[in-house]
């Protein structure tokens, strides 16, 4: 168990370390970056969608989509106009380290570009323990799932800074409770932004769209 422990601890420093080198590379180039996570099947593909025909024409995005065994999220991307999208196929590993999204941006051109999204492998266990150089995490749940997915996964939901929760057009069949979900991410992390929303219907997309065109002023200011 002694040397587990310090092969993880060696493993979780050079990603570290890494990692500030990515974060050091965008502050110079003003880059808002957000790692997107979430079990799978929360919908980070579809909001990416919505969010590249919403923004498109103002915003220039690169894009990192990571999956276990297919680019099958990356071609998504591409089909709704992403201009710059980088597919990791991970071969099993469930998360994305430092160490892939440093190949992944030496093969995209960044120089011009004002938001880097991170699509990271569906998985709320995994990627909380992995800096990628990110401003921030941002956290997707689904009205599909549990209402207590913040109290049985604290770690991903503290280390985010704000938390999308989707497939509101689905509410009303299953007993997810909207409130509560709100109620126990903020127990967990009190200063989360929180964002109700639809791919579907679109609902909710505008205030999401509003926020990253803060977050971009913000950076550029």
């Amino acid at each position: 168990m002694t040397d587990r422990i310090a092969i993880e601890k060696k493993v979780l420093s050079e990603n570290d370390r890494l990692a500030g080198e990515i974060r050091v590379q965008l502050q110079a180039r003003r880059i808002v970056a957000l790692n997107l996570v979430s079990s799978p099947g929360s919908g980070k593909t579809s909001l990416l969608e919505k969010t590249i025909g919403a923004l498109s024409g103002s915003v220039r995005m690169a894009l990192i989509a990571g999956d276990v065994q297919t680019e099958n999220d990356a071609n998504r991307l591409k089909r709704a106009g992403g201009k710059l999208v980088r597919p990791i196929v991970t071969g099993g590993a469930c998360h994305l380290d430092a160490k892939m999204i440093t190949r992944a941006l030496g093969e995209l051109d960044i120089e011009n570009i004002d938001l880097l999204f991170v699509e990271n492998v569906g998985n709320l266990v995994c990627p909380a323990s992995y800096d990628l150089g990110e401003d921030m995490k941002v956290v997707l749940i689904s009205t599909t799932e549990g209402d207590d997915k913040p109290l049985k996964y604290p770690s991903m939901f503290r280390r985010s800074s704000a938390m999308v929760i989707n497939k509101i057009d689905l509410m009303g069949f299953s007993d997810f409770d909207l409130m509560q979900v709100r109620r126990n991410a903020l127990m967990i992390n009190g200063n989360l932004n929180i964002f109700e929303t639809s791919c579907r219907t679109g609902a909710g997309l505008d205030s999401w769209y509003d926020w990253l065109r803060r977050l971009i002023a913000a950076k550029r200011a």
